[in-house]
């Protein structure tokens, strides 16, 4: 048993390790190519491309769920080419979803890596609200008090932003923290919609994943076009891609379908703790990359943001086990 137990606790370590670094990574490597790069590519195709890669795992994951060959097409044509009015479905958080990976690069374009981590994590109340609204939960006081204290943090970083003196693009912070507003939005919104549908049935987690991929990359695919056909279409489809932006979209592609699968073995405190680390490298890799210069303002308000995170996953006293698979299901549709 306690062999049982400590394989189980080097598990949930190395689970926060790679989460925290994933999206740690994520945020400054992209931070980077808006910054660095000369020859800007087209954030619009890179959201694409990475719905692609993110199908591509999709169906590799649920090939290893369904054993054979043959289970797995039978599943593929059954499920996502026999069933349009789902694919139709599923197009609602794909829509809101490329909105919010492209409202994500815009932010990055603006703001610096550490503001923007800090910043993005009301997505949580924004997630709460939606969950409250549309799925008719409650939350415990003690949820609805980290709630408030995580939006005065955010406010807090955002009083006097923290600068940093070594990137010389031009930054507009008001359009930054004004793309992270409809991102958050976009991630709440589209995360509880994605639960509402998921547990209307019982479909792979998998399946549902490739059906909303299916869709995301026509709706990416389309906006690409749309936001920069002109461009596109005289210098090419990856103008500006480097091995930074392909290791962007790899992480932006691994991250989240990571994320899905670890937290059936972890829990939502692992969670937070994985939130609030990736504030801490960020802001430390901020520091040493592009020299942002940490305000006392940000400090405190980065510290009330990983505290309110902390406590919004503490688990609920009266917690049943209906309830605890609602929360692992709603952990692992977040995470996508």
């Amino acid at each position: 048993a306690r062999a049982k137990q400590n394989v189980s606790l080097l598990f949930k370590l190395y689970c926060l390790t790679v989460m925290t670094l994933v999206a740690a990574a994520y945020t400054i490597s992209l931070r980077y190519t808006r910054t660095a790069d000369k020859e800007l590519y087209f954030s619009t195709t890179a959201v694409c491309i990475t719905e692609v890669i993110k199908l591509l795992l999709s169906v590799g994951l649920l090939a290893k769920e369904t054993g054979s060959l043959g289970r797995l097409t039978a599943s593929l044509s059954e499920d996502v080419l026999g069933s349009p009015q789902e694919l139709v479905k599923l197009s609602v958080p794909s829509l809101v979803y490329a909105v919010q990976n492209n409202m994500a690069f815009l932010a990055l374009s603006n703001l610096d890596a550490a503001v923007y981590q800090v910043t993005y994590q009301l997505k949580i109340p924004c997630t709460a609200l939606c969950t409250v609204l549309m799925l008719n939960r409650t939350l415990s006081k003690l949820q609805w008090i980290s709630v408030f204290m995580l939006c005065g943090g955010v406010t807090l970083v955002q009083w006097k932003p923290a600068q940093a003196t070594k990137v010389v693009v031009e930054q507009n912070p008001l359009l930054g923290f004004g793309a992270i507003a409809i991102a958050v939005l976009c991630s709440g919104f589209a995360g509880v919609y994605f639960e509402k549908v998921l547990k209307s049935s019982d479909t792979s987690l998998w399946v549902r994943n490739i059906q909303m991929y299916l869709s995301g990359i026509i709706v990416t695919l389309v906006g690409a076009y749309l936001s920069d056909g002109a461009e596109i279409k005289e210098k090419g489809f990856f103008y500006g891609y480097t091995y930074y932006v392909w290791f962007v979209i790899f992480l932006a592609s691994v991250g989240g379908l990571y994320t899905s699968i670890v937290v059936k073995y972890t829990d939502n405190i692992m969670k937070g703790f994985s939130a609030a680390a990736a504030i801490v490298l960020s802001t430390i890799a901020s520091v040493i990359l592009f020299g942002l210069q940490i305000t006392l303002t940000f400090a405190l308000g980065a510290l009330l943001v990983c505290v309110s995170i902390y406590l919004y996953g503490l688990p609920r006293q009266d917690t049943t086990s209906i309830q605890q698979g609602e929360t692992s299901s709603k952990e692992r549709i977040i995470g996508v």
